[in-house]
């Protein structure tokens, strides 16, 4: 059975806690139980003070057969950031622009950017599937969604990890295998109806709204992830249908990303999240607000809120 683990942000203290909670104890180097699994959701890195740690236990735990994973949008983000652009010299497949830099600075900073640490770190991130399909459930860092999950099949192998040649393609804005990474990594995102905007917290206008494709709701404003203000501005005209992924239900289906608060919970019978903001910290104090959360899978096929788990700072 598996014990699935959501975004850690390089907050190793908190994994050590929840691993140990679960019954886990570090032998022959690493940590593993003596019946389970962990599966791991992606976002080792970015934010937090122990990346490294972070990423230094979850591979020996995959490498010692103690643990699985998939790839995180900002493990896919550092393969893009520290890959030379071969067609654009001095350039890199995710631009070096100062809002990029400043997601990314503590991890450059942890591990010393272009060092033999980075390199190895991001050597292993090519090797993270971006989904699993196991017996019993499935896991992807975002969104599920068979079209897009598809169009990835030409750009993937056997085990669902990019292939070698097809990392400028999934970073080539306006291309269909960029939108279909992006889906599956970031989440959906609607384009609002004409005519209707809104300004995010930096003031930046869009046009474009993430969405709770796991929803049963119909309309921009029942899906729309986004403040009241903004949800007060969105029409409740609906969301054409072919725009939504849906969900068959055939297995429970587990995702990170979200940033959730509050007591962690099912998003539906079938789907869970497991993100509860282990990062965000009171501007104030600085102290720590979230959870780091996983949950126990004992092989039932709808989720049920008992089998969370999780810890906070």
């Amino acid at each position: 059975m598996y014990d699935l683990i959501g975004d850690i942000h390089g907050y190793a203290s908190a994994l050590q806690n929840l691993l140990r909670t679960m019954g886990y104890a570090q032998r022959n180097g690493t940590w593993q139980h003596q019946e389970r699994q962990v599966i791991f959701l992606g976002d080792f890195v970015d934010r937090g003070p122990e990346q490294l740690e972070v990423v230094r236990i979850a591979r020996r735990m995959v490498e010692a057969g103690h643990a699985r994973v998939v790839m995180g949008n900002h493990e896919f983000n550092a393969v893009a950031w520290a890959t030379p652009h071969a067609e654009h010299p001095h350039e890199h497949l995710r631009p070096h622009s100062a809002k990029n830099r400043h997601q990314h600075q503590a991890f450059l900073e942890q591990v010393g950017e272009g060092s033999p640490a980075h390199r190895e770190i991001i050597d292993w991130f090519k090797t993270l599937p971006l989904f699993l399909e196991l017996d019993g459930l499935r896991v992807i860092h975002a969104c599920w969604h068979p079209r897009h999950l598809a169009t990835l099949e030409r750009y993937t192998d056997a085990h669902n990890r990019v292939l070698p040649d097809a990392w400028p393609t999934l970073c080539c804005e306006g291309h269909e295998a960029y939108e279909a990474l992006e889906t599956l990594l970031k989440g959906l995102e609607l384009a609002l109806p004409d005519g209707i905007e809104y300004a995010d917290k930096d003031g930046h206008i869009r046009r474009h709204v993430r969405a709770r494709w796991w929803s049963d709701g119909l309309t921009y404003r029942d899906l729309a992830m986004a403040s009241r203000t903004v949800l007060a501005s969105l029409p409740h005209a609906p969301v054409p249908s072919d725009l939504l992924p849906g969900y068959d239900a055939s297995k429970p289906l587990f995702v990170g990303h979200y940033w959730l608060t509050g007591e962690p919970a099912p998003l539906s019978r079938y789907i869970a999240c497991l993100d509860y903001s282990i990062a965000a910290r009171c501007a104030k104090t600085g102290k720590g607000l979230g959870k780091l959360c996983a949950y126990r899978w004992q092989g039932e096929h709808e989720l049920t809120t008992e089998h969370f788990v999780w810890v906070e700072e």
